[in-house]
């Protein structure tokens, strides 16, 4: 947070000269989004701030238990609102935000809190970016402390929600020491730690198990093992009138394949036409943004996204070849080298010649006196 005390004081200044706020996440909700937004506003409002989030009620799926949900505006109705300063959390880029949000953040002044490794926050007169958070709602929370805001219920719910989907329950690289003193002081606003666990990985929609059971017949495995995708396309959607919200977490199909390093899902919206949308996971050493980034996506280094603009078939081929590609990239030769042509002397294989220290550096001696 030291090197980005600047951003917070523009932040800070920004939201204090505003009347009324606008604050809204990325296209199709995730927990992360959601959560932000809501405890954003929230925040705001209990800080004596006029503030309201924003997001497509129809598309928030399981999502829509979080308090605070009924106080969203939906996108459809934001044209009847005027605002003064817009915020985006967990969305580093004007083309990620929902099509209705964008002519508005177009031209008001914005803050930006984002995590992902590929955002630059360029849109912004503040942009809080710290891709080492493990997600927007720790950077809502470290802004908050910062702020000596006071969370509630309502917000520190919100924040639980944003961080646990992110994090896989703290299971993920991302979690770091700092991301559980965060979790430590959100748990102290009586957040229903079960009850959110239940409703999130425990039980599922009928459309969900449904579009899940399509994903699974769809499972294609390549590159032994390494490379596994699932794929919905605009029919299965409608064929048990789900939306994105209800395929949330069908790329645990494909990453579920043992030795698999690379998980693709590719997906059609219904309301899209002409594009397919294509999530990515990864294990090892493998970056997710470097795929991504390929069409225009981003994210995180184990998990990213984009939005690839060509129809389902297409799209794959394009996707399978950078998938190539990348591999391909990364083949090593390995190089043996004889012992016999190595210019050694006097060293035996029970006990090797001691190396010889190296002599000292006048500059660093100069240097250090």
């Amino acid at each position: 947070m030291a090197e980005n005390r600047e951003n917070y004081v523009a932040a800070r200044a920004l939201i204090e000269k505003s009347k009324r706020i606008l604050v809204s996440g990325h296209l199709s909700p995730d927990g992360d989004s959601l959560g932000s937004m809501i405890a954003m506003a929230r925040l705001l409002n209990n800080a004596g701030h006029a503030a309201s989030a924003t997001a497509d009620i129809n598309a928030l799926g399981k999502l829509g238990f979080l308090r605070g949900t009924d106080e969203l505006i939906p996108v459809r109705k934001l044209k009847r609102q005027k605002f003064d300063l817009f915020i985006a959390v967990d969305c580093g880029a004007l083309d990620r935000l929902p099509p209705e949000v964008r002519p508005i953040a177009e031209k008001l002044p914005v803050v930006c809190l984002d995590h992902h490794v590929t955002s630059t926050g360029e849109f912004a007169k503040a942009s809080i970016i710290e891709p080492e958070s493990s997600s927007a709602g720790e950077i809502v929370w470290r802004f908050a402390k910062w702020m000596d805001w006071k969370l509630d219920a309502v917000s520190a719910e919100a924040l639980w929600v944003a961080m646990v989907t992110d994090t896989g329950r703290f299971a993920y690289d991302s979690t770091g020491p700092q991301t559980m003193r965060a979790a430590g002081d959100i748990l102290k606003h009586g957040v229903r730690t079960a009850l959110i666990n239940d409703i999130i990985y425990g039980t599922f929609p009928r459309k969900a198990i449904e579009l899940k059971r399509i994903a699974w017949r769809s499972l294609h495995i390549w590159k032994n093992r390494k490379v596994a995708e699932v794929t919905l396309d605009r029919d299965d959607f409608r064929a048990v009138r789900g939306t994105k919200a209800d395929a949330e977490d069908v790329i645990e199909i494909p990453r579920s394949v043992m030795r698999n390093e690379i998980a693709l899902f590719f997906y059609q919206i219904p309301d899209r036409t002409k594009e397919t949308r294509c999530s990515i996971r990864t294990r090892g050493d493998w970056d997710a943004t470097v795929l991504a980034a390929k069409f225009g996506g981003g994210g995180h280094r184990k998990a990213a996204g984009c939005t690839i603009k060509a129809p389902m078939g297409v799209a794959k081929r394009q996707m399978r070849a950078a998938v190539k590609e990348l591999l391909k990239s990364a083949c090593r030769k390995t190089v043996r080298i004889s012992i016999d042509k190595l210019n050694i002397s006097g060293m035996s294989p029970e006990k090797p010649a001691a190396v010889p220290a190296p002599a000292p550096d006048d500059t660093a001696v100069k240097g250090a006196q």
